[in-house]
């Protein structure tokens, strides 16, 4: 197979971790594919959150496009109407004037979808559209005059009230279900969207993440598949790599990051190499990037240069750090 197959490895990059006898779950989990197969090792440049790195990295610019906007579009939800703003929704504890970012929500998600619904009637006059995705997250479009700025996850910070009846809404939750609700980030309408780089060939992309979704289809990559379990992105990506390129997107070594697990982080990155090996022993261009470290000591992003590692020579030093605006160029040129 000659099509390129971009792997994200989403917040790879780590601290050492006293767990792990002071070393990172990158080092130490046993990827015998990903050693033997990919060989040619290099570096680019990180960025905080995963739409910034995703936006320079597929047209060598910074989006325009906030992240909820961008999600919005990897939902499907209407927002190109300039009247409407896309609200990330994200599960909190709301306390002491804090916003308290929620990691470990299995237990509580499907309360709190069924809570929220039930009071969507407050948002009826604004037209609103909702979709909600992995543990209780989710995305809201609606006709607003303003955009609100609030803190973004994942660092507790001060709760910033929200006005009108978003904010009765999650009031309203929130005094349902013990504080517990969900706190808008991200806010943004619709924007500028840069092309993305020629030489791409029909790329289809594949995530449990909205986010990543959203800045693929908004250059126009409108084969985007929306997957939630891990095992099932792999035979869909085997196909779809038969037909152009792909961008798999593994997510769940950033939310066991945040969660502060480092166990879980080695598993899935072992589970992933396992995968590769299993459906992708035969393909001759694949490049597994990371967009930005996030600790398991602390859950939180780390910005720095992130691992690139591909099957072939991409023309640059081994180690060299090719920068972020110029990396799928130099892939593209190798292809």
């Amino acid at each position: 197979m000659s099509n390129l197959l971009f792997v994200l490895l989403d917040g790879a990059e780590d601290d050492p971790c006293p767990q792990l006898g002071g070393k990172k779950p990158i080092e130490v989990a046993e990827m015998p594919f990903l050693e033997s197969k990919v060989t040619h090792r290099y570096r680019t440049t990180g960025r905080g959150y995963t739409q910034l790195f995703l936006n320079e990295f597929f047209t060598g610019h910074p989006p325009e496009i906030g992240r909820a906007a961008l999600e919005a579009y990897g939902l499907g939800l209407p927002i190109d109407d300039p009247k409407r703003v896309a609200y990330r929704l994200s599960p909190a504890r709301l306390g002491d004037g804090m916003v308290h970012w929620c990691y470990h929500n299995e237990d509580f998600a499907d309360e709190l979808q069924e809570c929220i619904m039930s009071h969507m009637d407050l948002l009826e006059p604004y037209n609103p559209a909702i979709k909600f995705f992995v543990e209780g997250r989710s995305v809201l479009t609606m006709e607003s005059d303003t955009v609100p700025e609030t803190p973004a996850p994942p660092v507790d910070a001060p709760e910033i009230k929200i006005d009108g009846p978003l904010g009765q809404l999650i009031d309203a939750v929130a005094s349902e279900m013990d504080g517990i609700t969900v706190y808008p980030w991200g806010c943004s309408r619709a924007g500028r969207q840069y092309p993305a780089w020629p030489g791409l060939r029909d790329l289809t992309s594949i995530s449990d993440s909205p986010t990543s979704l959203g800045v693929c289809s908004s250059l126009g990559f409108t084969k985007v598949e929306l997957v939630y379990d891990l095992e099932e992105r792999f035979p869909i990506a085997r196909e779809a790599l038969k037909h152009g390129d792909v961008f798999l997107h593994i997510d769940e070594v950033d939310e066991y990051s945040h969660q502060k697990d480092p166990f879980k982080k080695k598993a899935v990155l072992e589970r992933t190499d396992e995968l590769m090996a299993e459906y992708f022993a035969d393909a001759d261009r694949i490049i597994y990037f990371a967009d930005h470290g996030t600790s398991c000591v602390t859950g939180e992003h780390i910005v720095r240069d992130t691992p690139v590692w591909t099957t072939f020579d991409l023309g640059a030093e081994e180690g060299s750090t090719i920068t972020l605006d110029r990396l799928v160029p130099s892939i593209i040129a190798h292809r």
